[in-house]
């Protein structure tokens, strides 16, 4: 946890530690980077005004060497800071006030998932490659590097290619477990996607946007 107030700190410690996980704590974003770097972490709980530099940043340097997943704890409640969040690639984000107990589920989630280690079995449709299992995509010949809402939104069109699915029904099914996201998430990790593929078929764009209806990938 990355938190200078110590008072909430001591409360998140406290709720963490009393479901039997081990949790740090340090006050400076260039302390977390240097744990991170020492230390295989599960999952990052950031606040966002840091007093050596903000959450974001951080969360942007973390995002060049590691994909732990993380959540913002934070004050900002504005659609414009959720947004930003997402992009850089955390997994939740908690306004302050909070509830220590809604903290602690979301985390057990969080360790659910990366926990879950089945075999690997690969489906090809097109340049892509799934496996469901594995939580893993492939496209034309390479891993993609996702976050995790990445991964299931890819996941979804990917499950019906060609298919138009609407902002309603991405919500819905990707942001099931998150339900204060704002619709505009959609379109924030559509645009981050679609930096990635284009990555790696410049030429090419595999997501069709349908105004007023949704998104579609061709494949």
């Amino acid at each position: 946890m990355v938190e200078d107030e110590a008072a909430i700190a001591d409360a998140v410690l406290y709720a963490l530690r009393a479901e039997g996980w081990q949790a740090e704590h340090v006050v400076l974003a260039g302390e977390a980077v240097d744990r991170v770097k020492s230390k295989n972490f599960d999952v990052l709980i950031l606040d966002v005004g840091l007093p050596d530099r903000s959450g974001f940043e951080l969360c942007r340097e973390l995002r060049g060497f590691s994909q732990v997943p993380v959540i913002f704890l934070t004050a900002r409640d504005g659609e414009i800071d959720r947004v930003l969040g997402l992009e850089l690639g955390a997994d939740d984000y908690m306004v302050k006030p909070f509830s220590p107990r809604e903290l602690v589920a979301r985390v057990r989630a969080r360790l659910r998932r990366a926990n879950a280690t089945p075999a690997s079995e690969w489906r090809e449709t097109g340049d892509f490659g799934h496996d469901v299992t594995g939580q893993r995509i492939r496209y034309a010949g390479h891993d993609l590097s996702l976050t995790r809402y990445e991964y299931r939104l890819l996941a979804q069109l990917l499950s019906r290619p060609g298919a138009i699915c609407s902002r309603e029904r991405l919500m819905r099914d990707v942001w099931d477990d998150a339900p204060d996201t704002i619709d505009r998430t959609v379109d924030t990790h559509i645009k981050t996607l679609r930096t990635k593929l284009r990555a790696l078929t410049p030429d090419v764009d595999p997501i069709h946007t349908h105004r007023g209806l949704g998104y579609s990938l061709k494949v």
